[in-house]
C-alpha cells in the first residue's frame, strides 16, 4: 500500500472543509449527497440513490457506488459506508485549522461525524479511479444515521455484492475497532392529567409533570453496570407557570450489549412511568421500540481481520474495543452483511467542541486505502 501522497493529503483536507461547510442535519441531506454524488460522477462511476428519502422523512436518499476491480480482481471485495448527516446544527459551520485540529470557529458541532469518513472514501475512490482496485470496492453513503440508523435500516442490503464492509464511525483513536456494539430501545410517554388554577383551584388539577418527576426519580439511570445505560433525554410539558399541568412527554432510552439485560431494563422504565401515573392521577400513553440491535463479533470476523491487517500496515497496533453507541454497522449486521466500525480519530461528537486532528484525519486514509489492500485475502 502506497500511503498518500502529499497532494492526496492536501486534496483531502480542501475536501473535508468544503463538505463541513454544507448544513445537513438529519432530514436535510439533500445538498450534501448532491455534492457527494457530483464527486463520484466526476470520477465516473454511476450513483444509485435509493428511496429511502420518502420512508425515513429526508430530502435524500441513499447513494450507492461500485468501483469495478483490475482485471483478474475479485467482483466480490469491499464495501466502505458513512453518512452524511450530523446531528442539528446551533452555528453555521466555519472549518479551519487552530493548533493542528481541524474545528469549527463557530459555537457549533464541525460535523466531523461523520463527514471526515465521507471525505476519506471519496478521497479513495479518487486514488482508485487512477489506479483500478485488486477487488471491486462498493461506496456507500447513508442519510439519517444519526435517527436511529434510519437511512441504513431501510437500505437494501441485498443490493450489495460485496463480501463485508467498513464503516468509520466511532469517535476514538484511530487503531480502535469495534468488537461489540449494544442493542437500543426507546421510550416515548405521554402523561396526561387534569389542568386547574394552580392558585385557585390546584387540588381540582392532576400534575403530569408531577407524574413524570415521580416516574423518572424512580428509575435507574445512568451507567447501570459496565454493560448497560440508561437516560431520560427529553422532558417537555406545561402551559404556563400557573396552570397545573394537563400534559407531558418523556423521551427516555437504554441500551446494553446484553439484549436480556436492556429488554429487562427498559420493562423497569416502563413499569416506573405507570407507578408515577398512577400516583398522580394521570392516564399514560407510550410507545416502546427497540431501534437498533447489538453485534458481538466472532475473532475471525472478515471484516474485523480485515481492519487489523490494514491497521498494522499502517503502523497502528490494533485495539479491540465495546461501545455504547451505534452504527451503520449495526443495522447492515443484522441483515447478515458483515460490517466492522473502525475509529476515526474525531473527538468530541455531537459537542460544540468537536474536532478532528489534521493528522488523524490523514491516518485515515493511509487506513482506508489498506483496507482495500488487505481486502482480496478474505474476499
Amino acid at each position: 500500500m502506497t500511503p498518500a501522497s502529499a497532494g492526496e493529503r492536501a486534496a483531502l483536507g480542501a475536501l473535508f472543509a468544503e463538505l463541513c461547510a454544507i448544513p445537513s442535519p438529519s432530514g436535510h441531506e439533500r445538498a450534501c449527497a448532491d455534492r457527494v454524488a457530483a464527486e463520484l460522477r466526476a470520477l465516473g462511476l454511476e450513483v444509485v440513490e435509493d428511496q429511502a428519502g420518502a420512508e425515513v422523512a429526508s430530502d435524500a436518499g441513499n447513494l450507492l457506488a461500485r468501483i469495478a476491480p483490475a482485471a483478474g480482481g475479485a467482483e466480490r471485495g469491499l464495501l466502505l459506508c458513512a453518512h452524511l448527516d450530523t446531528v442539528p446544527l446551533a452555528a453555521p459551520v466555519a472549518p479551519a485549522v487552530v493548533d493542528g485540529f481541524w474545528v469549527n470557529e463557530n459555537a457549533g458541532i464541525l460535523g466531523a461525524d461523520n463527514k471526515a469518513a465521507v471525505a476519506v472514501i471519496l478521497a479513495v475512490a479518487r486514488r482508485l479511479a487512477d489506479l483500478p482496485p485488486p477487488c471491486a470496492v462498493e461506496l456507500l453513503f447513508t442519510v439519517a444515521e444519526e435517527t436511529a440508523l434510519a437511512g441504513a435500516s431501510a437500505f437494501d442490503a441485498g443490493r450489495l455484492r460485496s463480501a463485508f464492509g467498513c464503516v468509520f464511525d466511532h469517535a476514538s483513536p484511530i487503531g480502535e475497532v469495534v468488537l461489540a456494539s449494544p442493542t437500543y430501545h426507546r421510550i416515548d410517554a405521554e402523561l396526561r392529567g387534569v389542568a386547574a388554577h394552580a392558585g385557585i383551584r390546584p387540588e381540582a388539577g392532576h400534575s403530569a409533570i408531577a407524574a413524570a418527576a415521580r416516574a423518572i426519580a424512580a428509575m435507574r439511570l445512568g451507567r447501570i453496570d459496565e454493560e448497560t445505560t440508561a437516560n431520560v433525554g427529553i422532558v417537555e410539558g406545561g402551559t404556563a407557570g400557573n396552570v397545573v399541568p394537563e400534559r407531558c412527554r418523556v423521551v427516555a432510552e437504554a441500551r446494553s450489549l446484553d439484549e436480556e439485560k436492556v429488554e429487562a431494563l427498559i420493562g423497569e422504565m416502563v413499569g416506573r412511568l405507570h407507578d408515577g401515573a398512577n400516583a398522580e392521577g394521570c392516564d399514560v400513553d407510550l410507545t416502546v421500540g427497540r431501534l437498533f440491535r447489538g453485534y458481538h463479533h466472532r475473532p475471525t470476523h472478515p471484516a474485523l481481520e480485515t481492519a487489523e491487517a490494514a491497521l498494522r500496515a499502517c503502523g497502528h497496533e490494533p485495539r479491540r474495543i465495546a461501545t455504547g453507541g451505534g452504527s451503520d454497522a449495526n443495522a447492515l449486521e443484522v441483515r447478515g452483511f458483515p460490517c466492522a466500525n473502525l475509529a476515526n480519530g474525531t473527538e468530541r461528537n455531537h459537542e460544540p467542541g468537536e474536532r478532528v486532528a489534521v493528522a488523524a484525519l490523514e491516518e485515515m486514509l493511509d487506513v482506508g486505502l489498506a483496507l482495500v489492500e488487505a481486502a482480496p485475502a478474505r474476499c
